[in-house]
């Protein structure tokens, strides 16, 4: 009785370590966000679609809080298939940052959600990643970033790159000056416009996404850069773009690949229940966009309650 209990105990535990070692090892890197955003909700919000699609292994790696002394801040990234940034704040050690970048470079995968753009406008090597960002200055952060440092006191603005927006179906990239942008939250149509790409491929034309913000005039490097989708936003609104902007798009950096995403705002004072991250369409590019940046590859299928151009959908 002994000898088949324990067998069938060494059995459970081999099939239990083999189902974890089948799934996406994702880092969850979180912990600051400006004052206009909430990591926690965030957070919250991406924990659940992430564990929702049942093909990720997720760790939760939180920074200290700002002001905090950064300098032993140092995650393991080599453990992990796909890095998700959900970090908007100060800057990580030199060490760390070189680790970072080798390991995108070797082939690691990043993910980027909304704000995570915002974070680091002062290094290069992150601008490079990313491919395009937003704002950055001091005044975003409490406290207040690079309060000591005069020369990091800019926003992204020309200085750092062209704004890349799609017009008559090509990429162009817009040397112009301007700063980061966006309108107020609103619902708006989501392009799919590049159907072929494994994140995109089976979606429809269009969806509408809820309640959300269409970051505009990006800036950035925007080297290896591939547009997946854009956004055309409300032109009654104040600060809306004349432009479609790009809302999901990947960058290749080295032998990494790089998803971002820009929807998915959670204000301050909001959490995981705003319909701008249970809008189904957020969540499923989440998903595939964390897949392809893993394998190369989406496995996961578009689900049945996807949203349309006329409906949006939530979860």
């Amino acid at each position: 009785m002994f000898r088949t209990s324990f067998f069938f105990c060494l059995l459970a535990a081999f099939t239990l370590q083999s189902l974890t070692a089948d799934k996406i090892k994702v880092m969850h890197l979180t912990g600051q966000s400006n004052k206009y955003h909430s990591w926690k909700g965030t957070g919250d919000a991406i924990n659940e679609h992430l564990k929702s699609a049942g093909i990720f292994d997720v760790d939760v790696i939180t920074s200290p809080a700002g002001g905090e002394d950064m300098s032993g801040f140092s995650p393991n990234f080599d453990n992990y298939d796909v890095i998700v940034l959900n970090y908007d704040g100060a800057e990580w050690s030199e060490k760390t940052k070189a680790a970072f970048v080798e390991y995108v470079r070797d082939g690691g995968g990043i993910v980027t959600v909304h704000g995570a753009n915002n974070s680091f406008a002062y290094w290069p090597e992150y601008n490079e990643i990313i491919g395009l960002g937003g704002w950055g200055g001091p005044g975003l952060y409490d406290p207040p970033l690079n309060q000591v440092d005069a020369s990091r006191h800019k926003s992204r603005n020309e200085d750092w790159g062209p704004r890349v927006y799609w017009f008559n179906c090509r990429l162009v990239h817009d040397h112009s000056p301007g700063s980061t942008s966006h309108p107020a939250k609103h619902d708006f149509i989501i392009t799919n416009r590049n159907p072929d790409h494994p994140i995109m491929r089976g979606l429809p034309e269009m969806w509408l996404q809820s309640h959300d913000e269409v970051y505009s005039n990006l800036r950035g490097p925007a080297k290896n850069l591939t547009i997946l989708a854009t956004a055309y936003a409300d032109q009654k609104l104040k600060n809306a773009s004349p432009h479609n902007e790009p809302m999901l798009f990947t960058v290749n950096y080295g032998k990494g690949r790089v998803f971002q995403t820009t929807l998915g705002h959670v204000g301050a004072k909001d959490d995981a229940s705003v319909p701008s991250v249970r809008n189904v369409g957020f969540l499923t590019t989440l998903q595939r966009g964390v897949e392809w940046a893993a394998t190369g590859e989406v496995t996961l299928p578009v689900p049945a309650d996807f949203p349309t151009a006329y409906e949006a959908t939530m979860r």
